[in-house]
């Protein structure tokens, strides 16, 4: 392969976040933006000793299994990513994205360690809470867009007006703002933010929603370089025919150069400038730049998981519930106040100040008087602190711990950590310094915060090790936890045996591999290896492919 050259191949697996691996006649290539099992048509643009880079050309042909996309907009819009993907099979892939990752660290151990599958998100589509659309235009010159940015541009937005991962008032609120604007916009009365020529006026617009109470906010967000009338706009919003109810309009004035939503003072147009939401029973004030996961139903599963990893510590007698915890990067707390009720004090330390102080607020809504709240980098903050941990919440954002403060944290020795992740390259490199320090992986599932996207979250409960004989060990049922690993309900050779006395004839354990991993199955790496020694694999026929599928429904794996 050279560069430039234009080959054509099978992608045979997506690493985590979006990295596909595609089978060409030439060789392996990296590329961006593809999905297993399609294939592509790929142009080099670096070549490397055992592999290739390149960036997708067109989609030649789809995966045998891909699904009517739901959305108008994929393809051109960079928010989705597996939109064309059957949902169990996204699942499999982050589920194996992130055994893949913490693959190292479970060979770096002996102390038994349980993996536990990946949680399902309660909901689908429209589960999120709070959006942050853009102003700007699709092609340059063009007409007002309103919406995300376009896939591979920095600076294209495509109105996103049939968007399927919001619901129906986020859409109409999108549709109200743009009628509004456009028309200034054609006659030059009004203009959106350039990044570029850092000028223009309209920048973003930001919706809130509570799911518990349909609550909503709605902020726009301008520069200072020209002023407008917002009453009219304000007007239009209240006049629209929703499910939920607008309690608050806000104009935010943002003149940072960077693309992001900043708030440089906020004038509320009508109402108010929060609404409360709910989660697992607490209550928590919820304004336009809170700190909150942005889907309430699934951050229940993620914290419930957290919570029950320290109940089997309770129960074990691991640790006493009167304890000291330390949550550490807690955000607005949340994590924080749902520990609350089962241990003596938790101290919570955020570096931004505003999420401190909603927690602390929060903490007074539901009558928590043993939450502290603490201001600062946790580096910095950690020696300020007289009570020791007896328990630690790791909750770190998307670039991990900083070294020095890992290496602190490592320094209290409590017996067990908690890592909450939301980005698994950054816990496996961090698990190699906890690991190097005396501490081991007793068990992590991965959670789906955030379907038909790339991301996913992971919880990874840590033992301090001793010696070998002290660490927990956990049986725990898959199917209690609601996990979607399949392959322990039903062996290979109880596939074998259906195939064979329905359909009359045999088949390998290659095969069955594939047809599993086709349906988002994940498998050992030797199944999917040939002994021949030639690198050829083998693959499964389509009437023996139909055989193992019609086996897998049997057996409700599929």
């Amino acid at each position: 392969m050279k560069k430039k050259d234009i080959v054509e191949g099978i992608v045979r697996s997506v690493e985590f976040p979006n990295k596909g691996i595609v089978e060409t006649a030439e060789g392996k290539v990296i590329v961006k933006g593809v999905l297993p099992d399609q294939k592509v048509s790929v142009q080099i643009q670096k070549v490397r000793k055992d592999r290739a880079e390149g960036r997708l050309i067109e989609v030649l042909e789809e995966a045998k299994d891909a699904i009517d996309c739901p959305c108008i907009h994929f393809g051109r819009c960079g928010g989705c990513s597996y939109l064309t993907m059957p949902y169990v099979k996204e699942l499999g892939l982050k589920e194996q994205q992130v055994r893949h990752l913490l693959k190292p660290a479970v060979e770096r151990q002996t102390a038994k360690f349980t993996w536990e599958g990946i949680k399902t998100s309660p909901v689908k589509f429209a589960y999120r809470n709070k959006m942050e659309f853009s102003f700007g235009d699709e092609v340059m010159g063009g007409p007002l867009s309103l919406g995300m940015h376009k896939k591979g541009s920095i600076y294209d937005v495509v109105t996103v007006s049939g968007c399927r991962i919001v619901d129906d008032d986020y859409r109409a609120i999108l549709s109200a703002t743009l009628d509004y604007f456009s028309p200034m916009y054609e006659r030059k009365e009004i203009s959106f933010y350039h990044r570029m020529k850092q000028t223009g006026y309209l920048r973003h617009l930001l919706v809130r929603k509570a799911v518990r109470t349909g609550d909503i906010l709605v902020d726009l967000i301008t520069t200072t370089q020209e002023e407008h009338d917002l009453e009219p706009y304000k007007e239009a919003l209240l006049s629209l025919s929703l499910s939920g109810r607008i309690v608050g309009i806000l104009h935010t004035q943002n003149d940072s150069l960077a693309d992001a939503v900043i708030d440089e003072g906020t004038e509320i147009l009508y109402g108010q400038n929060y609404f409360y939401e709910y989660l697992l029973g607490l209550r928590f004030r919820i304004t336009p730049f809170s700190f909150f996961q942005t889907n309430s139903l699934s951050a229940e599963v993620l914290y419930q998981t957290v919570r029950g990893y320290i109940t089997s510590l309770f129960d074990q007698n691991k640790i006493g519930k009167d304890g000291v915890i330390y949550d550490l990067y807690s955000g607005t707390g949340t994590i924080a106040q749902l520990l609350a009720p089962v241990a003596d004090k938790v101290i919570g330390v955020e570096i931004v100040e505003e999420a401190v102080e909603a927690a602390k607020e929060n903490a007074k809504l539901n009558q928590l008087d043993n939450c502290e709240f603490i201001a600062g980098d946790v580096l910095k903050v950690l020696d300020s602190i007289e009570q020791k941990p007896d328990l630690i919440i790791l909750d770190p954002p998307r670039d991990g711990i900083n070294p020095k403060a890992l290496t602190k944290i490592i320094g209290y020795g409590v017996p067990y950590m908690i890592y909450v992740s939301c980005k698994p390259t950054s816990l496996a490199r961090d698990l190699e310094i906890l690991q190097g320090n005396g501490y081991v992986m007793s068990r992590a599932v991965a959670v789906d915060q955030f379907p038909w996207t790339s991301h996913v979250e992971t919880v990874c409960l840590l033992s301090k090790l001793n010696d070998a004989k002290h660490h927990i060990e956990f049986e725990v049922s898959l199917e209690e936890l609601g996990v979607t690993t399949a392959e322990a309900k039903a062996t290979y050779e109880k596939i074998k045996k259906w195939v064979d006395e329905n359909y009359e004839f045999s088949v390998t354990n290659l095969y069955i591999a594939q047809v599993k991993r086709k349906h988002g199955i994940i498998e050992h790496e030797n199944y999917n290896q040939t002994g021949s020694g030639n690198g050829k694999v083998p693959q499964c026929p389509p009437d023996k492919e139909k055989a193992i599928e019609a086996a897998l429904k049997h057996f409700k794996m599929i």
